[in-house]
């Protein structure tokens, strides 16, 4: 994961004429309560039922019958590498880069021999690409160095590989070891509040009431569902609730209508 960049202190110049800033007193804004219904970040009154639970999902199964992560890759090595720079970034983004990087270095051993500085080369056009060309060439060192080469296949040994969090490792075990997770990036993490499958102020909260909520057997393919449903459907903005195909056992209460279309001007006599 991306850690949050530090801030620094002010720097005082130590002129004479350097006069303190006096903060204005303001008058503080009311908050939406956190169970708020309506806006981007909505949140359903109440969780979802074990039946709605399951309706919702198999909608969301019909909506997306061949639901597959839409980055490139072909080896467990290539996915962890495409989830390490997706952070912060859009997968079209980082499938314009990978396959020349890819061709350059497909194992471990490859990337490490590449190096650094022909890796950024390789990835600059995404954000944060510096700390990314050094996590990936270490991450590769480590899996040489540790794993024989090998993505290891549990959570704690991915989390100990450079830029790897907890989301990353859950996507690697997910789709390439075809294990139980739930990634919980943002667009899952607003599916589940809005529609009540799974409501949480933390990530972590969030990822703890889908794995205890959905049905084992809908586990491992409902993070595709809902990473596409949130990507192209429950969008941040706006939800686009009127093409929903799992507005029926959906919470939230406040589904977008469709758009009104606009009736067609008369020509002119």
């Amino acid at each position: 994961m991306v850690k949050k960049p530090t801030t620094s202190a002010p720097v005082n110049s130590g002129k004479p004429t350097d006069k303190p800033r006096v903060q204005k007193r303001t008058t503080a804004k009311k908050q939406a309560p956190a169970n708020q219904s309506s806006g981007p970040a909505a949140i359903a009154p109440r969780d979802m039922t074990p039946q709605e639970i399951y309706s919702f999902l198999k909608d969301l199964s019909q909506a997306w019958p061949d639901a597959k992560t839409e980055l490139l890759y072909t080896t467990p090595f290539t996915l962890l590498v495409a989830v390490v720079l997706s952070a912060q970034a859009t997968d079209a983004s980082v499938n314009r880069v990978t396959p020349a990087l890819f061709k350059a270095a497909p194992s471990p051993a490859a990337m490490v021999e590449l190096g650094e500085e022909e890796v950024g080369k390789l990835i600059r056009t995404i954000g944060l690409w510096r700390n990314k060309a050094k996590n990936v060439v270490e991450l590769s060192r480590q899996l040489v160095a540790d794993h024989q080469g090998e993505v290891p296949g549990t959570r704690d040994e991915l989390e100990k590989l450079a830029g790897v969090g907890r989301k990353t490792a859950n996507v690697v075990l997910n789709v390439a070891f075809h294990k139980p997770t739930v990634p919980v990036d943002t667009h899952v993490f607003r599916l589940a509040n809005r529609s009540g499958l799974g409501r949480g102020k933390t990530v972590e909260a969030v990822e703890k009431a889908l794995e205890t909520r959905i049905p084992l057997e809908m586990i491992q393919p409902s993070h595709h569902w809902m990473i596409l449903q949130g990507r192209y459907v429950c969008k941040a903005r706006k939800p686009e609730c009127w093409r929903c195909n799992a507005k029926t056992p959906c919470l939230f209460p406040d589904k977008t209508p469709a758009p009104r279309v606009k009736a067609p001007k008369p020509l002119a006599g």
